[in-house]
């Protein structure tokens, strides 16, 4: 288990560009910050902490209405953290499989990767739980929840 080392939007400002374009979205300056936040964090991060984060760069509503464009045209994930806040990270295709590490105590999340074996293993189990209600699994994701270092 490792965990993940942001990826650089420079080779893939084309692609997100391109899928935005296709949808009728513009790439602008706003969402150019906001994608290159959520590329250099370590998780997950909430609308708050990416206000935070971003400073004065885009104003609150502008950051809101962002974060829900970009999760419409699959360019950011939204994900239902602790105490119902929702958190948004670079979309799978951009950022690669992974997993979560939650702090039940201060709320940070953080990314990991798998090794190859290890994340076999899961897609088994993963298989062997939906297969028992009958679905058929097409992705997914573990969050392992407890205390941090920190706490």
């Amino acid at each position: 288990m490792k965990y993940m080392t942001a990826p650089s939007l420079r080779p893939l400002e084309r692609s997100i560009q391109d899928r935005l374009a296709t949808r009728g979205v513009r790439f602008t300056k706003g969402r150019r910050a906001v994608l290159s936040a959520l590329g250099a964090a370590d998780g997950p991060r909430s609308a708050a902490e990416l206000y935070q984060e971003l400073g004065q760069r885009v104003p609150l509503s502008s950051l809101y209405r962002t974060l829900v464009v970009l999760e419409e045209t699959g360019v950011i994930d939204p994900h239902h953290g602790l105490r119902g806040v929702m958190r948004y990270e670079l979309a799978e295709w951009i950022r690669g499989h992974h997993h979560h590490v939650v702090c039940s105590s201060c709320g940070a999340v953080e990314d990991v990767e798998l090794d190859e074996e290890t994340e076999k293993e899961l897609a088994r189990l993963v298989d062997t739980v939906a297969s028992s209600v009958g679905l058929d699994p097409s992705a997914h994701s573990l969050e392992v929840e407890g205390r941090c270092r920190r706490c």
